[in-house]
């Protein structure tokens, strides 16, 4: 802490030296730029969360996590056939056309496309047909039963003529949602633009936690959400002039492995891992207590088909030990493990803490970092031994297909640590195909049961979400998945 409060000292003359910002716009401070704001292909969090705000989609979800209407109601024809009927609101793309049952179907079909290589893909693969009867309404053909199937259609919409001219979505989007795309510039600032009243919101990347609370305080920008190490947070909430929020999230973070690699790939060696990491401390010294220790796999245990009584492997160094002196390895004949994580400071510091804790048991562990382009490029080609990540906004419990099926790994899906089990795969399909909710939940704390002796991942933490203003922003409401949805709402002063 004092180390830190030095670097507050230093830094604050250099900001209090800079020019006064515009207050007119609303700056919202990033740790990682977005990636892609085209959302057939957008994954990555913070693209994810600001396509919400720029396209509209079919499909959204209640906070009980079941599907609800947003720009269509639907009705199941039969278990293989829905007909969506699109509202009279939100049918304008920021471009001035009307956004019709053609455009729905070019979204999907592109999607579909397996030579446009999207990421959705896999989880869309049930569909069979897409018909459109009319600008209002379209019709979806499965090839099987699906009863999380509306659920699946949350891919904001884009306009049919712009995706047949091969429009670059990815950096100049244009949707039909809340907010309207304005610039990206080479900064990578990106700025957008509310219409319902003009309200302009300013996306600013600044990489180092402590620059991004000390603009806070200099009035540089005025939100900050989530990517602050405790003593920022703590820091922070001494000042009188900013706001501090905080709810718990849904969001789970985890270890995860290449399980075709000759070390990681051993369960032995996975399950050493697992025994090593203490979380307590973790969560304690550098989550500043804002998360709490993940004890189901994926879902959290309060989701209608998460596992309220799933065994962990709690913190046991002489397990560990046990394990991997079972291998041949201990601390004077450690073997080496490599672990990448993105150049984000918070991670970083995560990851350094887990050095040390597999140190103690044996492990020499090769941190390696990188920039979040190249981090997250390699996790998904898979090189790597060993990461962490985390998923964001789960809903549906069908991510485990996505996530653990082997006909999902990428470019099809995101199984990316290669998991091929056919106990796995027969468990994730029985899932999917009982008609019941009530069958499913059971058969999917049966695939978590299962999942946690295979050990793809190693469940860490759901993190709370915190929200850190200035006093003249109101009426931004922090969301359990961490969107930022609250852009919707808030007003300043």
């Amino acid at each position: 802490m004092k180390k830190l409060l030095l670097l507050y000292i230093i830094i604050i003359p250099i900001l209090l030296s800079c020019n006064e910002t515009d207050t007119n716009v609303l700056r919202f401070g990033l740790s990682a730029a977005p990636i892609n704001l085209d959302p057939r292909f957008a994954t990555d969090a913070t693209s994810a969360r600001i396509c919400r705000l720029l396209y509209r989609r079919l499909v959204d979800f209640d906070k009980s996590l079941l599907p609800i209407p947003e720009l269509a109601t639907w009705k199941q024809v039969t278990p293989t056939h829905y007909r969506f009927n699109l509202g009279t609101d939100g049918r304008k793309f920021h471009n001035g056309n009307d956004l019709t049952a053609q455009d729905v179907k070019a979204t999907y079909d592109f999607i579909l496309d397996k030579k446009n290589a999207s990421p959705h893909k896999g989880n869309l693969s049930v569909i069979k047909e897409i018909k459109v009867i009319d600008d209002n309404t379209i019709e979806f053909f499965l090839d099987k039963a699906d009863a999380l199937f509306p659920g699946r259609l949350v891919i904001g919409i884009l306009p049919i003529d712009m995706i047949n001219n091969q429009h670059p979505f990815n950096k100049k989007p244009v949707g039909s949602g809340d907010y309207k795309f304005i610039k990206w510039e080479k900064t990578g600032n990106l700025s957008i633009q509310r219409q319902s009243d003009g309200q302009m919101v300013q996306f600013v990347e600044v990489k180092d936690p402590v620059v991004r609370a000390l603009k806070l305080v200099r009035g540089e920008v005025d939100i900050l959400q989530n990517d602050l190490p405790a003593e920022s947070i703590e820091w922070l909430n001494t000042r009188s002039e900013i706001n501090i929020t905080k709810v718990q999230g849904t969001n789970f973070s985890y270890l995860g492995f290449n399980l075709e690699n000759e070390v990681t790939g051993k369960f032995a060696i996975r399950e050493a891992i697992a025994y090593a990491i203490n979380r307590e401390e973790i969560i304690k010294s550098v989550l500043g207590n804002a998360a709490r220790i993940a004890r189901s796999f994926m879902l959290p245990a309060t989701h209608w088909a998460g596992h309220p009584n799933l065994p962990t492997y709690d913190y046991n160094p002489e397990k560990a030990r046990a394990l991997l002196a079972e291998l041949g390895f201990n601390k004077e004949n450690p073997f080496k493990l490599s672990y990448k994580t993105s150049n984000n400071p918070v991670r970083i510091r995560v990851a350094t803490v887990i050095q040390q804790q597999l140190k103690y048991v044996g492990i020499d562990m090769d941190l390696r970092t990188y920039d979040w382009g190249t981090f997250y490029g390699d996790i998904k080609s898979g090189s790597f031994q060993m990461y962490s990540l985390s998923w964001v906004g789960i809903k549906m419990p069908d991510i485990f297909q996505y996530v653990f099926h082997s006909k999902f790994m990428p470019p099809n899906g995101a199984n990316r640590g290669r998991l091929n089990d056919s106990e796995i795969d027969a468990l994730i399909d029985q899932a999917g195909a009982a008609t019941k909710l009530s069958d499913q939940a059971v058969l999917y704390r049966k695939l978590q049961e299962a999942l946690l002796k295979k050990l793809p991942y190693v469940p860490l933490w759901y993190e709370d979400h915190v929200l850190a203003t200035t006093k003249h922003i109101s009426g931004y409401e922090l969301a359990a998945d961490g969107n930022y949805d609250g852009l919707k709402t808030v007003m300043m002063d």
